[in-house]
């Protein structure tokens, strides 16, 4: 996916709902990742503003923030937020496509896990979690293939479920099992014949 850079500051500012953060507490243990952030789109003009919100005052002032372009459409050079701009910058090779680096010139900087916004609540509710781990050694790309490989086994399992309740192997008992493998009833009586050699 390539990544249009926008050079020019956008004053229009789309007002958008709170943001979906999860940080790790203060005194834990240090880890890769500081928390998790949820987005509700993959427009960085619409969700930058709402982030520094909600970190500007808890936190310090946002002053940079840093994106793989892997998973952002467009990735614009600065974004107007409350009071001041914030510089927006892109690594492609140098920084997990799912991670978000955020820079304070007087805190320091965040590294957050940036959850895909069409992500369902329990999943993202799980890898926010994940993210918050007090002295966790997990990568966000690392949390997501998790994450993924987790729902693919509880996908096949709702499916086995689901298949057990609708007759499934109970089904296949016998004849019947037979007849729904498509084998005419000859074959089947051929096959289960006593074998001829010793």
């Amino acid at each position: 996916m390539t990544a249009t850079i926008e050079p020019t500051i956008i004053k229009d500012c789309l007002p958008s709902a709170s943001a979906r953060l999860s940080l790790a507490p203060t005194g834990s243990v240090p880890a890769l990742l500081d928390g998790a952030w949820w987005p509700r789109s993959r427009d960085l003009l619409r969700e930058i503003p709402t982030l520094t919100n909600a970190l500007d005052a808890c936190w310090g002032r946002i002053t940079h923030v840093t994106v793989n372009p892997a998973h952002w459409p467009v990735i614009p050079r600065k974004v107007p937020v409350a009071g001041h701009t914030v510089h927006v910058g892109w690594f492609a090779d140098g920084q997990d496509p799912n991670k978000v680096i955020l820079l304070s010139y007087t805190v320091g900087r965040l590294d957050l896990l940036v959850i895909p916004p069409e992500t369902e609540p329990a999943a993202a509710a799980r890898l926010m979690a994940a993210a918050t781990f007090s002295g966790g050694i997990r990568t966000a790309s690392a949390l997501m293939a998790d994450e993924a490989v987790g729902h693919d086994a509880a996908e096949a399992r709702s499916q086995e479920e689901e298949w057990e309740t609708d007759g499934g192997a109970s089904r296949f008992g016998g004849r019947s099992r037979d007849r729904d493998l498509g084998f005419r009833p000859e074959e089947v009586r051929m096959w289960r014949q006593p074998s001829p050699w010793p």
